[in-house]
């Protein structure tokens, strides 16, 4: 490869997209702790991981709790996917999406901690036109290589 790194094969603008993947990692780390606080002021302990409405009055709050943390883990590994794979082609493009879909988890999580699940959409819901935009920038990434001469 010569002298060339792979740091300068990479658009310029990738740094944005290497940051909000860092920042939703952070966001991660915080909806983790708050299920932990969950779990000691609602008593549901490990390894349980979900609250029995029959054994626990609090059941459906730490469940709210936990589902929140659940779902952006589950969601994780496609915003990865796609933020850093679209990021290659449209990094600008690609971070701005990628921390609306950052923020609107924090809202997502936050509203579905309240245990009333429906408060997690007003601002949430915004995540997954946030992850449509990014699909759209990573099918870009894919037919420009494609049509590569």
């Amino acid at each position: 490869m010569g002298s060339s790194s792979v740091v300068e094969l990479l658009p310029k603008d990738y740094g944005y997209v290497v940051l909000v993947a860092a920042l939703y990692s952070f966001l991660n780390f915080f909806m983790a702790f708050q299920v932990g606080k969950a779990r000691k002021k609602y008593k549901v302990f490990y390894p349980t991981m979900y609250a029995s409405e029959s054994d626990n009055k609090d059941a459906k709050v730490f469940n709210c709790v936990q589902r929140g943390h659940q779902n952006s883990l589950e969601m994780m590994p496609l915003f990865f996917v796609f933020l850093l794979l679209g990021g290659l082609r449209h990094p600008c493009i690609s971070a701005a999406l990628g921390l609306l879909y950052t923020v609107s988890r924090y809202f997502y999580f936050k509203g579905y901690s309240t245990g009333d699940p429906q408060k997690r959409l007003p601002i949430g819901g915004y995540g997954f036109l946030a992850l449509m935009g990014l699909i759209v920038c990573t099918i870009s990434f894919g037919v420009t290589l494609l049509l590569r001469a």
